[in-house]
C-alpha cells in the first residue's frame, strides 16, 4: 500500500483577528520517527489576553444571528470535506494516527460541523405557564437561552481535528466567541480548521487559536475574567484542577476512563471479539473510551480469547502514513515506555500475557497487548492506560460482571453484549456510566449522541445538540399584559 508524505512548513497562530509569527516557535514532531512535521508560532500570556479581549469586543459589538452562524458552519463543513485528504495526512503526521483512521476522523469532523449548523438554526428557549399560579395571571413568561460571551477551550492530542470541532462548532452555534488552546503535540490540525472557519465567513476576532504552554496560555484562558465558560477535554487530574481554580465559572469537563466491555454467555461473543480487535487498539489505544477491561462469561471465555488473540496478532503495526497500518505509535516515547512498564508490572503481579508486550518496528511502537486476569490493583486495570493494551477477566454471574464494571473511579462508557433484553435493561439501570451501549463496544461514538461521563470521567455532555445547551445559560423574561 502507498505511504503518504507531509511537507514540513511553518504555521502562524490566529490571535485577535491576525495570523501572526510571534518570534517563538515550537517544533511539532512525528510520534513515529521524530521527524519535524512543522513549526508552530507560540503565544504567551500577553498575546492570549489580547485574544480574549478581542473576542469579548467582537461578541459585544458584532451582530452574528443564528442563520449566519448556521451558514458559516455549513460552509466550513463543505471545506473540510473538500480538504479531507490533507487534513487526514496532517492528523496522521502530528498525532501518529493511522491514515485510514485519520481519514475517518476528518469525515466525522464534517458531521460535527453539520450537526452544529442544525443546532444553530433551531436553538430556542421555551415558555413558562405563568397563570399556573394566581400571581402570574396576565403575564407572559419566556425562557431564553443566551450565549456566555467568550468561551475558553482546551483540546487534547488524540482527536486533533474532530474534538476541536466539538469545541468550536457548538460554541459558534450557541453564539459564543472562542479562544482555543490546542494540544501542544497536535496544534496544526486545529490551525487548519481555524483557517477553514475564517474562510467560511466567521466574523473577525470571533476565534483565536493560541498554541503555547499550559502554564501560561492555558492558565490565562482559564483564569481570565472575560472567559465565562471553559470547555476542557483531557486528563482527570488536570480537568478537576481547572474546575477547582474557577468555581464561579461554567466548566465543562470531558475526561478519561478505563472502559469495560461485558460479554455474557448469551451475547454474540464472535462479534465482540471482532470489534475489540479494532476498538481496543485504534490509535494505539489513545482514546478515552478505548476498550480496557474485558469481562467475559467463563462459558464462552476460551473461544472468545482464542478468537481475539488471533485477531490482534493480524494487526499491522508501524508507520501511520502507510495505508496498510492498523496501529501506530504512542504520542511520545515516554508514554510508550510508561505503558510497557505498566504491562511488565501486571505480569510480575500475576497477569498472563496472551500476546504483545514487546516493542516492535525498531522500538518505535508497542505491540498490541492482551493481558488475562491482572490483579485488580494493577494500573492496567484500575487506571487509564491510554495505550494499546486490553485486559481480560472472567465471571460466572451477570450481576457480578456489572459490579466489577462499576468498581472504578471512572464512568464514561460501557459496552454489554447480551441477547436478553432484560439483562440489557438491567445493565442500563445499573452501570454507573454516562453511556451504556448494548451489543456494542464502549468505544463507539456517533457525533450527534450525548457523550460524557460521571465520577472522575467528567461533568458534561458533548454532541452538538447537548453542548450548545451546556454553552448557553437560561434567562427568564416576563411580560405584563
Amino acid at each position: 500500500m502507498a505511504t503518504q508524505t507531509v511537507q514540513a512548513t511553518d504555521h502562524k497562530l490566529l490571535a485577535a483577528g491576525e495570523w501572526l509569527e510571534t518570534g517563538e516557535w515550537a517544533e511539532v514532531k512525528s510520534p513515529y520517527d521524530g521527524s519535524v512535521v512543522g513549526r508552530v508560532a507560540q503565544a504567551d500570556e500577553a498575546l492570549t489576553e489580547r485574544a480574549i479581549e478581542a473576542a469579548h469586543e467582537a461578541f459585544e459589538q458584532t451582530e452574528f444571528p443564528q442563520h449566519e452562524r448556521a451558514a458559516v458552519l455549513d460552509r466550513a463543513a463543505e471545506l473540510v470535506a473538500e480538504r479531507r485528504d490533507d487534513l487526514a495526512a496532517t492528523i496522521a503526521a502530528e498525532a501518529g494516527k493511522p491514515i485510514k483512521t485519520a481519514t475517518v476522523e476528518a469525515e466525522r469532523c464534517v458531521s460535527t460541523l453539520e450537526f452544529s449548523s442544525v443546532e444553530a438554526r433551531k436553538l430556542t428557549g421555551g415558555t413558562v405557564p405563568m397563570d399556573a399560579a394566581p400571581a402570574g395571571v396576565g403575564k407572559l413568561g419566556v425562557m431564553l437561552r443566551v450565549p456566555y460571551g467568550v468561551v475558553g477551550a482546551i483540546s487534547p492530542f488524540n482527536f486533533p481535528l474532530n474534538l476541536v470541532a466539538h469545541k468550536l462548532g457548538p460554541a459558534i452555534a450557541a453564539g459564543n466567541a472562542i479562544v482555543l488552546k490546542p494540544a501542544g503535540q497536535t496544534p496544526i490540525s486545529a490551525l487548519k480548521l481555524a483557517e477553514i472557519l475564517v474562510e467560511a465567513g466567521l466574523p473577525e476576532n470571533w476565534l483565536s487559536v493560541v498554541p503555547g504552554p499550559g502554564s501560561k496560555v492555558g492558565n490565562k484562558i482559564v483564569e481570565h475574567p472575560l472567559t465565562r465558560a471553559i470547555t476542557f477535554t483531557g486528563s482527570a487530574p488536570v480537568g478537576w484542577d481547572i474546575r477547582s481554580k474557577v468555581p464561579h465559572k461554567k466548566v465543562n469537563l470531558e475526561l478519561g476512563s478505563n472502559a469495560p466491555l461485558i460479554i455474557n454467555e448469551d451475547g454474540d461473543w464472535e462479534a465482540a471479539a471482532d470489534k475489540a480487535q479494532i476498538h481496543a487498539f485504534s490509535h494505539a489505544g489513545q482514546s478515552c473510551i478505548s476498550i480496557q477491561r474485558i469481562l467475559v462469561h467463563e462459558a464462552v471465555a476460551d473461544q472468545f480469547i482464542e478468537r481475539l488473540v488471533a485477531n490482534v496478532e493480524k494487526l499491522t503495526v508501524g508507520d501511520p502514513l502507510d495505508e496498510s497500518t492498523d496501529v501506530g505509535p504512542l504520542i511520545t516515547p515516554d508514554d510508550r515506555d510508561r505503558v510497557k512498564q505498566w504491562v511488565e508490572e501486571a505480569v510480575q503481579g500475576g497477569a498472563e500475557l496472551l500476546t504483545g508486550g514487546e516493542l516492535v518496528d525498531e522500538g518505535r511502537c508497542l505491540a498490541p497487548t492482551l493481558l488475562k486476569a491482572p490483579p485488580k490493583e494493577a494500573k492496567v486495570w484500575c487506571e487509564e492506560i491510554f495505550g494499546p493494551v486490553a485486559t481480560i477477566d472472567t465471571f460466572t454471574d451477570f450481576d457480578e460482571a456489572l459490579r466489577l464494571a462499576n468498581d472504578s473511579k471512572f464512568g464514561l462508557q460501557a459496552g454489554v453484549f447480551t441477547r436478553d433484553i432484560g439483562r440489557g435493561l438491567a445493565a442500563g439501570r445499573t452501570l454507573e456510566f454516562g453511556g451504556v451501549l448494548i451489543n456494542e463496544v464502549p468505544t463507539f461514538r456517533a457525533d450527534q449522541q450525548p457523550y460524557g461521563g460521571v465520577k472522575d470521567s467528567g461533568n458534561t455532555r458533548e454532541g452538538p445538540a447537548y453542548a450548545v445547551y451546556e454553552l448557553t445559560e437560561e434567562r427568564f423574561v416576563t411580560l405584563q399584559g
